[in-house]
């Protein structure tokens, strides 16, 4: 009861977050540089934006400002891939970046900063140095979007026992027993039927809990804790929407022409996604849609050093990144002394092999730089510029890494247990499952080391499977030298999932010391001279 009253008082303190509607991503007026939105010093149950003004912004700059509360304002605002990557696109023009089009001519200049769109779920920034020249390299920081999650199949309407339930899809390796008993919804994006014949994209997020699957009662069940929670995924693993009552559809029925008992969708599923748009039902002509929580991120713990929260992997990683990009260059005199161009690269379908148009597997990163060497180049008529600059060039693959487990410590080899709150674990595989060697992962620890930021180190035991990364995607696709790193978590693939605190400030200091300080370290070190 202790526990229950503590977190009635925080939550008094502090409210829940007020999800906003996904903005419109027209191009303003007047671009201006601002610092994304800070947060509160005091304890934070969830995030809450009414402490995030430029004010308090303003007020916080300086070497131990904390991005931990941006980061819950992130989290509770990326629900999907769709919405971490306009999310991320709202902060870059917010921070005076332009948004550039990849079906459109490009025209770039020294000191300015950029970035464009696939799919709405990738995204690619950089910022050019005011003193680049052809040939010199790109100093990049890659992360994925996507994340373990149930997606609605094509023709999702079912109905069981005089229940209205939802078909679905798994994506990815999820821990798919903890998404029994949560409160959840959906969100993703939808297609809709402008009045003059056009089509429109749009973001949705329905916020209430709209669907659960719930688990078997142990009375039904005797052995299951003897034996283990093993659900069948196609069967078992199916959402529940609402009773089978006629009177639940009538309002819907009334309103949509095309509703009949073979539509592809739940009428009253339709119609919920219908109100959150302001639309009729009649235009929505097609929707792409993901099984959310509706648990806000937050902090806790006994300290508050912890952050619970969904999606952890690997949005943790691609706001590090983003942020640390924006502010290394948000100050006028930031990219005077820049040689090289600063870029962050956060791709869709990491969770599947990145096999996709948005995916690492695609090209997208290395034409983009292509053409941002062919736009630089003004009278340049020299031989290879495109492989004398990803020569130059530095990838830091970065996804969150295994934290030690303290109830099952023997899974991980003995003289490689990352923990959490210690900072950002490079990861080796002699295997190549990850890209990092031994030139790369010194290069970044040296990064840490003059600016006092710790590191770790992962290796997997003999006898157990490694995972992988977009690291060696990446790193073969060019011949681009990368390090792959992660911040330590718990829980990685769970609905929840858990981190460090500290480790976010960690991994945002050294992000950024990375943009500002690799070109000097690296002309200290000649491998292949």
């Amino acid at each position: 009861m202790a526990a229950i009253t503590r977190l009635q008082q925080l939550q008094l303190l502090h409210p829940p977050l007020t999800l906003r509607r996904s903005l419109p991503f027209h191009k303003p007026k007047q671009l201006t540089r601002s610092r994304p939105r800070s947060f509160s010093t005091s304890p934070i149950l969830c995030s809450n934006n009414s402490h995030n003004t430029p004010e308090s912004s303003a007020s916080k700059v300086g070497a131990n400002a904390s991005i931990v509360g941006d980061l819950l304002d992130y989290l509770n605002e990326s629900w999907t891939h769709f919405h971490a990557t306009a999310e991320a696109k709202r902060q870059l023009i917010a921070a005076g970046f332009h948004l550039l089009n990849e079906n459109d001519e490009w025209d770039l200049k020294p000191g300015g900063c950029y970035f464009f769109t696939r799919n709405m779920s990738c995204l690619v920034a950089f910022s050019v140095g005011e003193k680049y020249t052809v040939g010199n390299g790109f100093h990049v920081i890659a992360a994925h979007t996507d994340s373990p999650c149930l997606k609605l199949k094509p023709r999702s309407a079912s109905s069981k026992s005089g229940y209205l339930m939802i078909n679905v899809q798994t994506y990815g390796g999820g821990l798919w027993h903890t998404w029994f008993d949560r409160d959840l919804s959906v969100a993703g994006r939808v297609i809709l039927r402008g009045s003059n014949g056009s089509f429109v994209h749009k973001l949705v997020k329905v916020k209430r809990p709209l669907l659960r699957i719930p688990t078997l009662a142990i009375h039904l069940d005797r052995t299951v804790n003897k034996d283990g929670f093993k659900p069948n995924v196609e069967t078992q693993l199916i959402p529940l929407l609402a009773s089978k009552l006629e009177e639940a559809s009538v309002e819907t029925k009334e309103k949509s022409t095309t509703t009949s008992s073979k539509a592809a969708h739940h009428p009253l599923l339709m119609q919920a996604l219908s109100d959150e748009l302001n639309s009729n039902i009649d235009d929505i002509v097609s929707i792409e849609l993901n099984v959310c929580d509706t648990q806000p991120s937050c902090l806790g713990g006994g300290n508050d050093e912890f952050i619970f929260s969904g999606r952890l992997d690997n949005l943790a990683s691609s706001y590090c990144a983003l942020r640390a990009l924006i502010d290394s260059c948000k100050s006028p005199g930031d990219l005077s002394s820049e040689q090289a161009i600063r870029m962050v690269a956060l791709f869709d379908n990491e969770e599947v092999g990145s096999g996709s148009i948005q995916g690492a597997g695609a090209p997208t990163m290395f034409q983009a730089m292509r053409r941002i060497i062919s736009c630089l180049a003004d009278k340049y008529v020299g031989e290879g510029a495109f492989e004398r600059a990803i020569r130059k060039s530095f990838l830091v693959s970065a996804d969150m890494a295994h934290g030690v487990h303290p109830n099952f410590m023997d899974k991980h080899e003995e003289h490689h247990r990352p923990e959490m709150q210690k900072g950002l674990v490079i990861k080796h595989n002699a295997n190549q499952r990850y890209a990092t060697s031994g030139v790369t992962s010194f290069l970044f620890k040296e990064i840490g080391k003059i600016h006092n930021l710790p590191t770790q180190e992962f290796v997997v035991r003999n006898d157990m499977g490694c995972g992988s990364t977009i690291g060696p995607i990446l790193a073969s696709g060019a011949g681009i030298r990368t390090v792959d790193c992660g911040i330590p978590q718990l829980s990685m693939h769970s609905v929840r999932e858990i981190c460090g605190k500290e480790d976010i400030d960690i991994a945002y200091k050294h992000f950024k010391a990375f943009y500002q300080t690799f070109s000097s370290i690296d002309k200290k070190l000649n491998v292949d001279s």
